[in-house]
């Protein structure tokens, strides 16, 4: 099933969800270091308002309470995939997408069979220290060779100036954090993102 838009903001909280939306169709909810009491009042608040504006969030990480709280989708990176109930994810209706960031770590994602997969990071990030090296267009290219018809995400590094590259290399959305989260005018550089990625596709 393709993801609904190729412009694929992350955020840390509920409030840049109420900020981004109705303008984002697709928006990750990667919330961190809050008592489980919060991250269930954020992830709830936060799919009510995607509903209400026909967007589809995708909570990070935290599978058990995308479940009780009947969430659209899910994201989990490697470490968390290991350590899922991916029948019961199944079982819930959940939409899963999984992070890769190597060969075997694609092989891993492909055999838990994700709706989407993630490649990164692609350019270098500031965000967090990365063991890996940047990945580049090329690895996008070679990445949708092998998923073939299978949504594909990149991430990491990426500004707007160079989302366009992606998209062209073979990536069917582009997540965006810092662009976005960390510009002077996120809610304008957010419609920017929309008009080069979903509207120029129209």
């Amino acid at each position: 099933m393709p993801l609904p838009s190729r412009f694929y903001p992350v955020v840390p909280d509920l409030g840049w969800v109420r900020r981004l939306v109705p303008g984002a169709k697709l928006i990750q909810l990667r919330l961190k270091d809050l008592p489980e009491a919060e991250i269930r009042r954020q992830a709830a608040e936060a799919a009510a308002i995607c509903r209400a504006h026909g967007a589809l969030l995708v909570l990070n990480d935290y599978w058990r309470i995308a479940i009780d709280l009947r969430l659209d989708a899910l994201h989990l990176g490697q470490e968390d995939l290991a350590e899922a109930d991916l029948p019961a994810i199944r079982a819930a209706g959940l939409r899963l997408g999984i992070s890769t960031h190597s060969h075997e770590e694609l092989e891993t994602a492909l055999a838990a069979g994700p709706d989407y997969v993630a490649l990164g990071p692609v350019y270098p990030t500031t965000l967090k220290i990365m063991p890996w090296a940047p990945q580049g267009l090329e690895r996008i290219a070679e990445w949708k060779r092998r998923i073939g018809a299978l949504p594909l995400v990149a991430i990491g590094g990426i500004t707007l100036d160079r989302a366009l590259g992606c998209i062209q290399a073979g990536a069917d959305s582009v997540a965006v954090v810092s662009d976005v989260t960390g510009h002077a005018a996120p809610e304008q550089r957010a419609r920017d993102w929309i008009a080069a990625l979903d509207t120029a596709a129209r």
